[in-house]
C-alpha cells in the first residue's frame, strides 16, 4: 500500500530532520566493511529527499557528520569524506531538476579542502533554486553552535552593539548556524537508538520525535510518509491545552 496519499497536504511539516543512524550496522549484518553501509546510506538520502520536495515539505536537514565523528577510525572518516564529495557531484542534477536549494550548517572551517570546494560549488549552484532547502549538518555539534553564540552575543554587548536587556529567542536564532531555517517540526532517528546526539538542541525545543528500528540503508520513501502520518495524528500544543486549540 503507498502510504502517500494518507499524507494529509494541509499539516505538513514545515521542517524535518533526521539522524540517519545504523549505517555501520546494516554493513555488520550483511558481514560488509562499514563504508558499504556508507556507500548504501547515499541511496536512502536521494529517496528522502526527492520524497519531501514532492510532498512539499519546505526544508529538510539532514546529520551527515558530527564533531564527535572525527573521533572515528581514519579510514572510516577519509571514506565518509570521499562519499560526501561524490554524492554532491553526482547530485548536483537531482538537486537543480527538483529546484532544491543545497545549505550547509556546522564547523565547516574543518573540512577538507577538497569536500568544502565541492560543497561551496553545490551551494552557489543551487543558491537560486527555492522549492525547497536541504540543509547538511557537516562537523555539526549543537553543544558547540550554542557557544559559538554566546560567545558572539557577548562580544557584542561587550562592544555596545547589543544591549543585554533586549536578548531573546529571536537574538538567539539570528546567531545560530539555523538563523535562515523555522525551527524543526519532525525529528526523525533511524536504528533503535532514542537520543538526540548533540543535534538542533535549540531547535527541537517543539519538536515530535519519531523513533524508528529501520536502519539508514532500508529506510525508503514509504517509512518517511509513515513518520509524517504518526506527526500528522499528534496534537501539538506549545504549552496550551487542548481546549485551547479548539
Amino acid at each position: 500500500m503507498n502510504l502517500k496519499a494518507h499524507v494529509l497536504d494541509n499539516k505538513l511539516p514545515k521542517h524535518i530532520a533526521i539522524i540517519m543512524d545504523g549505517n555501520g550496522r546494516w554493513a555488520k549484518q550483511k558481514g560488509m566493511m562499514r563504508a558499504f553501509g556508507h556507500e548504501n546510506g547515499t541511496k536512502s538520502v536521494r529517496e528522502v529527499v526527492e520524497a519531501c520536495a514532492e510532498l512539499g515539505i519546505e526544508n529538510l536537514t539532514l546529520y551527515a557528520f558530527s564533531t564527535e565523528n572525527w573521533n572515528r577510525p581514519k579510514l572510516e572518516v577519509q571514506t565518509l569524506m570521499k562519499l560526501l564529495v561524490s554524492a554532491l557531484k553526482k547530485e548536483i542534477k537531482t538537486l537543480q531538476d527538483n529546484n532544491i536549494k543545497l545549505s550547509a550548517i556546522g564547523n565547516l572551517n574543518t573540512l577538507p579542502n577538497n569536500v568544502s570546494k565541492e560543497l561551496h560549488e553545490v551551494m552557489d549552484q543551487t543558491s537560486q533554486n527555492n522549492r525547497m532547502t536541504l540543509t547538511l549538518a557537516l562537523s555539526y555539534g549543537s553543544r558547540e553552535e550554542l557557544i559559538n553564540t554566546v560567545k558572539e552575543i557577548s562580544i557584542k554587548v561587550k562592544n555596545n552593539i547589543i544591549s543585554p536587556e533586549i536578548i531573546d529567542e529571536s537574538i538567539i536564532n539570528e546567531h545560530l548556524y539555523t538563523q535562515n531555517l523555522p525551527d524543526v517540526d519532525l525529528l526523525i532517528r533511524t536504528s533503535g537508538e532514542q537520543r538526540i546526539s548533540n543535534f538542533l538542541l535549540w531547535q527541537i525545543a517543539y519538536a515530535e520525535l519519531y523513533f524508528t528500528s529501520i536502519l539508514w540503508p532500508d529506510f525508503t520513501k514509504q517509512h518517511l510518509y509513515e513518520a509524517i502520518i504518526e506527526y500528522q495524528k499528534r496534537e501539538r500544543r506549545f504549552g496550551k491545552t487542548s481546549e485551547q486549540l479548539s
